[in-house]
């Protein structure tokens, strides 16, 4: 691949370069590849560097290289687009020509684009919590998935959250998975009420970890493992094994020192697509949650379209005012 102005600075407080960025990329290729490979991928672009302009780029756009694959996503308005699919490094490269840092990937493969093979919880630390706060959370996550036969793979978020992935079989739909999410949060929720809230309005969340159930909703995406996130420092998505959690410092994997480390361990997630586990048990777990306590479907963000069961997108104070 060809870079265009390879020393133009990205990152003006670590003095990284386009060239940088894209060497990060090849030294993590087989992880990032992981993370992509056949999956619809949203583009989070910073052609100017970190402090210029930047956009999120959905459609595959029209100088896309023939040898890049594309797949056909649909989105919760029903309109379409076909997104870059990577299947080689040199595509993660070829986007990093373009100011790429953060790659978005859908949960699904070109070949079945309405079915994901991952679950994804975002722990999402709200004001007055970090990521020791984040990293309990993901502890009792942990247990919550291995009580219902599931396996989860952890990374930092780039910032202070944690993000678990489970593969799982491309059985179910994104209403479906995101009912399993929701069923997952609430049990979480029933054995820390004090640290995890699935409460969507963010009057209600106090000083918890969120764990963001919108976040496996068709056309949302989380950033990828080993992306690049928008920050002074150049930090990156890191996976971790569940051993390294609680003594990893986020900070410290950034694109200067992540590529040591991947010299050193490899891809520690790269036994992901080994597995395909099932969402029965959790799904029967929230028809269970509606049945006996009345805990239906929670509201989707505002830019969706009402789907059925949703209650009203209303925050709860308003609706009190609007009863007084």
């Amino acid at each position: 691949m060809r870079l265009s102005s390879p020393d133009r600075v990205l990152f003006p407080e670590r003095g990284f370069t386009k060239r940088d960025l894209a060497e990060y990329f090849i030294a993590v290729g087989d992880g990032i590849l992981r993370a992509l490979r056949d999956r619809p991928t949203t583009l989070e672009r910073y052609p100017e560097g970190l402090g210029g302009e930047h956009f999120y780029q959905k459609r595959a756009p029209k100088n896309l290289p023939d040898w890049i694959p594309t797949g056909t996503i649909t989105f919760p308005s029903g309109r379409t687009a076909d997104e870059i699919c990577p299947t080689e490094v040199a595509a993660v490269v070829w986007a990093a020509q373009f100011g790429t840092f953060t790659f978005h990937p859908w949960p699904v493969r070109r070949a079945e684009p309405d079915h994901p093979d991952e679950l994804r919880i975002d722990l999402d630390p709200q004001p007055g919590t970090d990521y020791g706060d984040a990293v309990r959370a993901a502890h009792g996550l942990r247990e919550v998935l291995g009580d219902f036969g599931l396996r989860g793979w952890p990374k930092t978020s780039g910032g202070r959250g944690i993000h678990v992935f489970v593969p799982i079989a491309p059985r179910w739909t994104f209403v479906e998975v995101r009912r399993a999410a929701i069923a997952c949060g609430r049990e979480l929720e029933r054995r820390n009420p004090d640290a995890v809230t699935t409460a969507w309005w963010k009057e209600e969340r106090g000083e918890r970890i969120f764990v963001d159930f919108n976040q496996t909703a068709r056309d949302r995406t989380i950033a990828s493992a080993y992306s690049v996130r928008a920050r002074p420092h150049a930090p990156v998505s890191a996976p971790l094994r569940w051993d390294e959690i609680d003594d990893a410092v986020p900070t410290d994997f950034d694109i200067g020192t992540m590529p040591a480390r991947f010299a050193e361990v490899g891809d520690v997630h790269k036994d992901m697509d080994e597995h395909a586990f099932s969402l029965e048990g959790l799904l029967e777990q929230a028809d269970r949650d509606e049945r006996d306590h009345g805990l239906g479907d929670m509201p989707y963000p505002p830019e969706y379209p009402k789907m059925p069961g949703e209650p009203k997108r209303v925050q709860p104070s308003r609706a009190k005012h609007d009863d007084d």
